[in-house]
């Protein structure tokens, strides 16, 4: 990648180049949000939503982990400047569902460098919906930790149009990103289509350390939709995504991570009578994932080429139907299935990077593990009165994986692991005053173990977890309010949450091994519009784990964290600050963890200050520019992972990543109706 030069101007020329007549861009439009610092307290119990295109601040997010961690309750297993592993309420990797667009897709590398987030380009997506806890049964199996949603609405149009929309962000360390989307459409249907593209060089840290962290990503996405009425639509999508990363923690940098996807979607809604609303999809995902140790960083004199090529596909699909089965009754059932396949190459060591490509390009796949699910799921909304609502849900799931490694390789071989789990949740609601409600839930999740777990060695000292990990049973206490006065909101919950067989990675021995956890922990929103022009925010986040089987401290948990913002907004200005404080974590379990990461042991903790402004000159038009770190303090999070040495990089062997210094980002958006 080439470096790039952050210009203050590049902005204004770059919009000047447009070209617009002022008439265009004085049309009215879909308004933009202002500078976002901390998401929206939940809009409804343990369901927050937010705008994926809203400029956020710290420097808007290029990934699905960096975008997810500006809502409390997230943090993220940092390992360079992109493909982080994001963590909600202390839980990581499968036990947070990603969906995109309705579809479930895991990553290929054996090591995290991609987890699903990875594939995830926010701005292209209309909406971002995450549910906290095991508190649905709608969105597929084993999600204790929760659901995040990333999905894009079409509407109806009542006559022939278009939109569009785009942006274009620049930054310090060589920072350039760009986002279009464009749709064009009529009452009988319509076209979609866009794409984007994030660039960045290494990044410093505060006292001026190179960071291995480059990375160029980009993706295009397109739909054709059929709406013959304002009940139904049938959409057929598709998209093609690629990139590569340098990663300070590992020896090998990812050169490619291709997604190719199609899906099909059919759905009427307010169909009226007792059958309300049918959904259907069915869809398929595709991931090639490229690592070696010489196309982002040089190899030493001495040491040889490598390249790893796994890959993934998943087909899907889900059939889902809403019954109104009384004025005050709404039952959702319905099945989903998913038939996923992990394959993998590599060369051996080679003597240059021409022999080690074409040595990998030569050799054909072979089968790690086959995964298969089925299930069936119902979940119940019923009103009592008009302030009261008891909702509940129960899933049942039919898992089968085979092993499909050589016997060279695995103890297991050619064996095969069938479990029936169950899931299930009961919560009831109760709404006070305006806009205020309470609630209380209890949930229960049962977790297959995943590739990465299996892949591990057994507690017994064999090389195969495939057989000996258990899945993962958790019951779930969770309680909360939101609560409106006037001009001030506030949202607070809780939640209490026992494991048994919880699956526990024992990096130093590297094994798979289940063990009894007890996890709790909150989070809390607050905001005050105390004048017209001038709101305050604040957020609170706390996770306490200990492992019951061995009386530690449970790894991987997040310190706690707060966030207190100042906003201002008058006519088309805007500006802001965000002081981010981190607590000190000294509750940790050294060379434990997940399948994202492992603990290091203490943590100091630590402030970051950041600011932002905006100016919309027209409805059309919003320009957003910020500082992150203002006082460019040198830091890294609890949860980031720890460095290698690296030729031309400051080493970090056995320290955490630190974190970017002093960060200037400038971004442009623009919305035509």
């Amino acid at each position: 990648m080439k470096k790039e030069t952050f210009w203050v101007a590049a902005i204004p020329a770059a919009l000047m180049a447009y070209g617009l007549p002022q008439a265009v861009l004085s049309q009215p439009v879909r308004a933009l949000s202002p500078v976002v610092v901390t998401a929206p307290a939940a809009d409804e119990p343990l369901v927050v939503r937010t705008d994926p295109k809203a400029p956020r601040q710290p420097v808007p997010a290029h990934d699905g982990a960096d975008f997810l961690k500006s809502i409390p309750g997230f943090s993220v297993i940092r390992k360079g400047g992109t493909d982080g592993d994001p963590v909600l309420r202390g839980f990581s990797g499968s036990r947070l569902g990603i969906l995109l667009d309705g579809q479930e897709i895991y990553g290929g590398c054996g090591g995290r460098m991609d987890p699903p987030t990875a594939y995830v380009y926010p701005e292209s997506y209309d909406r971002v919906t995450v549910l906290k806890g095991p508190q649905s049964v709608r969105y597929g199996a084993g999600q204790s930790a929760g659901v995040a949603l990333f999905e894009r609405d079409v509407k109806r149009m009542e006559s022939f149009g278009w939109k569009a929309n785009g942006s274009l962000t620049v930054g310090s360390f060589g920072r350039n990103d760009q986002m279009a989307d464009v749709l064009i459409g009529g009452p009988l249907g319509y076209v979609r289509a866009g794409g984007t593209r994030a660039q960045a060089d290494d990044y410093e840290d505060g006292d001026g350390n190179s960071v291995h962290s480059e990375y160029l990503r980009w993706s295009s996405h397109a739909a054709i939709g059929w709406t013959p009425d304002d009940k139904t639509r049938v959409e057929l999508s598709g998209g093609v995504s690629d990139g590569e990363a340098a990663y300070a923690d590992r020896g090998m940098d990812g050169k490619k991570f291709k997604r190719e996807h199609v899906s099909l979607m059919f759905e009427r809604k307010r169909m009226g009578g007792l059958v309300d609303e049918i959904e259907g999809r069915v869809y398929y995902n595709y991931i090639d994932h490229v690592m070696d140790n010489y196309s982002l960083r040089d190899v030493p004199a001495g040491k040889k080429y490598m390249v790893s090529n796994p890959d993934r596909y998943t087909m899907g699909a889900r059939l889902s139907a809403t019954l109104r089965l009384a004025p005050d009754w709404k039952l959702v059932f319905g099945g989903d299935a998913k038939d996923d396949r992990h394959r993998s190459r590599m060369s051996g060591p080679r003597n240059s990077a021409g022999e080690a490509s074409a040595a990998y390009r030569s050799m054909d796949r072979s089968d790690n593990m086959h995964f298969e699910q089925r299930g069936l799921f119902a979940e119940s909304t019923w009103s009592p009165t008009e302030v009261d609502r008891v909702v509940g849900g129960l899933r049942v799931d039919w898992h089968e994986v085979k092993d499909k490694r050589a016997a060279s390789k695995s103890s297991t071989a050619g064996q095969t692991d069938r479990r029936t789990l169950t899931s299930g949740f009961l919560r009831y609601e109760r709404d006070f005053g305006t806009g205020s409600t309470w609630y209380a839930g209890l949930g229960h999740s049962e977790r297959f173990p995943d590739f990465w777990e299996r892949m591990k060695g057994s507690p017994s000292g064999g090389n195969s977890a495939f057989l000996s990990t258990k899945p993962e049973k958790l019951n779930q206490l969770d309680i909360g309010t939101s609560w409106r006065s006037g001009d001030f909101a506030l949202s607070a919950s809780a939640f209490y949450s026992r494991v048994d067989d919880y699956i526990l990675i024992d990096w130093n021995r590297n094994r798979t091994r289940n063990v009894d956890a007890a996890v709790m922990g909150g989070e809390l929103d607050a905001s005050w519009q105390f004048h017209p022009a001038w709101q305050g925010v604040a957020s609170l986040a706390y996770v306490y784990g200990k492992n019951r089987t061995d009386g530690t401290p449970l790894a991987q948990q997040p310190p706690l964290e707060a966030r207190l913002g100042l906003n201002y907004a008058q006519g088309p200005y805007s500006a802001g600050v965000l002081w981010r404080l981190v607590a000190s974590q000294n509750r940790y379990d050294e060379g434990m963890g997940g399948i994202a990461g492992k603990d290091l042991g203490s943590t100091g903790g630590f402030g970051v200050l950041s600011l932002n402004a905006g100016w919309r000159p027209n409805k059309t038009v919003l320009l957003t520019a910020g500082v992150d770190n203002v006082l460019n303090k040198t830091y890294a999070e609890h949860l980031s992972k720890a460095g290698v040495d690296i030729p031309g990089n400051v080493s970090f062997v056995n320290q955490r990543i630190n974190e970017p210094g002093r960060v200037f980002w400038l971004k442009a958006q623009i919305a035509l109706d």
